[in-house]
């Protein structure tokens, strides 16, 4: 069920346990979304699509109406749209100061690996990411890994 599309009240919502799902995980990562989905009411989005800021009411307005127990958020990572995903969930609940057990995961090689409400704010603030580069210098051979960005830059220096 999409997300934006969902009637904020819907009574399937209450003290629901919310999966939040970047809408192409299903298909490109069937066997991780069919691991989460048990008991969970799955919201679908595509920031790429659908409006941020939309999303990010939608799921205030969720939380404040319905009362959702926990909210899950799962990605694939790397994408800049399903980043929004899971800065939008955090503002939500910053919004409505909720308190609401948030979780945030990213599909990394087809595996799922959680990964902290904190790391989500910090990549919204790109001085400190920079900061963590110069502190953790290593850490730019494993974005050589997955960067398809990076990659195209190496192949046009040889």
């Amino acid at each position: 069920m999409k997300l934006v599309e969902t009637w904020v009240k819907a009574p399937f919502l209450r003290d629901a346990l919310l999966l939040v799902v970047g809408e192409c995980v299903q298909e490109v990562f069937p066997k991780v979304f069919k691991e989460f989905t048990k008991e969970c009411v799955v919201l679908t989005s595509c920031p790429e699509v659908e409006n941020a800021k939309l999303i990010m009411g939608k799921l205030a307005t969720i939380i404040t109406c319905s009362k959702p127990r926990e909210i899950t958020v799962l990605t694939i990572d790397g994408s800049p749209g399903c980043f929004q995903l899971h800065a939008s969930a955090n503002e939500a609940l910053f919004i409505t100061k909720a308190n609401v057990p948030l979780r945030h995961f990213v599909i990394v090689e087809g595996k799922a690996s959680e990964v902290s409400a904190e790391s989500v704010r910090v990549g919204r603030y790109l001085h400190l990411v920079q900061k963590c580069i110069q502190k953790n210098p290593e850490v730019l051979k494993d974005l050589r890994r997955y960067s398809l960005e990076r990659h195209s830059k190496e192949a046009g220096k040889s």
